[in-house]
């Protein structure tokens, strides 16, 4: 029996290829344990348990940006995080550590260093975050969703999908789709999202303008979320919803997508092969617009900075793609080139691989009179 300690969390872009990667693992070994250390401020904190798993939480310890009192605090925060870990690792008798980046991490990653325990990584963003980066210099077996990635040792595995994306057939869903969300089967779907709590500028764009793209001869889902929501015109052939709980659903349906470039979105985009007028989020490190080039370059997307996406493109421009039938065709076929719908096996081989690695080390020392774990 293995004991595995995933970490990771935060945001819902660590949280759900982590749960994905942990249930496909337990499909394929059964007698695993499966441990999640997170933080109680994100989502884990919800999520994880929601699952099955039980979540070890540790204090969230952001790496400072700048010299200050918090940035003095650091080290001594750090060492004892981490010594918290070490802990957590000989207590549990945890065999391999699995991280996804995110505030528990990194931590995790130097403990599992420092007890010599085998590390597996999977980075999500095409711009690889702190805690990753310093984890990769401790393993070989480091996944990546993008083949831009630059992380030292990484090998693409793609995203670990939700299981309604991973087996999504597309055909039936499709129809399934058009039924829930009174969608006329005689025209195309356009679909806009900015996430669960929505984005600003998609939202007013495209809903100021909305005339222009009806006049294309396509119809929108037009997801606005939680945070900006915007007037129903009460014009047929758009369709508005705050939330939707069947996302995989409004990807079927969609025929061309308008969002954000999350790694989650666009992966998720790629695997099923829709074509993406994609417009990252500015504000961050700007991770988005890194995880938008690699969909670009194949020719199965294109980018609108969030500046320019404005009322004006969406009535001008937006519709001299609408209209262009053959080109999107192309460009579906085109990102579908670079989707990967078996991303959790992927990286479920490579945490295979860590733990069977870490097994031949600990024999191999306790061969040389060393002292194994």
């Amino acid at each position: 029996m293995t004991t595995y300690l995933f970490a990771g969390g935060g945001t819902a872009g660590h949280v759900n290829p982590l749960l994905a990667t942990a249930d496909r693992l337990r499909e394929r070994d059964p007698g695993a344990v499966v441990l999640v250390l997170g933080t109680a401020e994100g989502l884990e904190s919800r999520l994880v348990p929601e699952r099955g798993y039980e979540l070890i939480t540790i204090p969230r310890l952001p790496f400072p940006r700048r010299p200050n009192g918090d940035a003095l605090r650091f080290p001594g925060r750090w060492r004892r995080t981490v010594a918290q870990v070490e802990a957590i690792l000989r207590d549990r008798g945890i065999d391999v550590v699995v991280g996804f980046g995110g505030y528990a991490s990194a931590p995790a990653y130097r403990a599992a260093h420092r007890e010599k325990l085998p590390i597996a990584l999977h980075e999500q963003n095409a711009k690889p975050g702190f805690a990753n980066r310093l984890g990769a210099r401790w393993t070989r077996f480091v996944g990546v969703t993008f083949a831009s990635t630059r992380l030292a040792h990484g090998t693409v595995v793609g995203l670990p999908l939700r299981h309604e994306i991973e087996t999504l057939e597309l055909a039936p869903a499709r129809a399934e789709g058009r039924v829930l969300f009174g969608l006329d089967h005689r025209m195309p779907t356009l679909l806009v999202t900015g996430g669960s709590t929505g984005a600003l500028r998609l939202n007013e764009s495209v809903s100021r303008s909305i005339s222009a793209v009806l006049g294309s001869g396509w119809q929108v889902l037009h997801l606005t979320g939680s945070r900006s929501p915007v007037v129903d015109p009460g014009l047929a052939g758009y369709h508005l919803l705050e939330y939707c709980d069947r996302m995989d659903l409004a990807l079927a349906v969609a025929e061309l997508a308008v969002s954000r470039a999350g790694a989650g979105t666009v992966a998720e985009l790629a695997a099923l092969g829709i074509p993406a007028v994609l417009v990252p989020y500015a504000a961050g490190n700007g991770e988005q617009a890194y995880n938008a080039q690699d969909a670009v370059r194949a020719g199965g997307a294109m980018v609108v900075t969030d500046a320019a996406f404005t009322p004006e493109y969406v009535e001008t421009q937006l519709p001299v793609l609408l209209r262009d039938r053959a080109r999107i065709a192309d460009m579906a076929a085109r990102m579908a080139s670079i989707g990967v719908r078996d991303g959790a096996d992927r990286m479920v081989e490579l945490v295979l691989a860590a733990r069977d690695a870490g097994a031949h080390d600990r024999s191999g020392r306790r061969a040389s009179g060393g002292t194994a774990k």
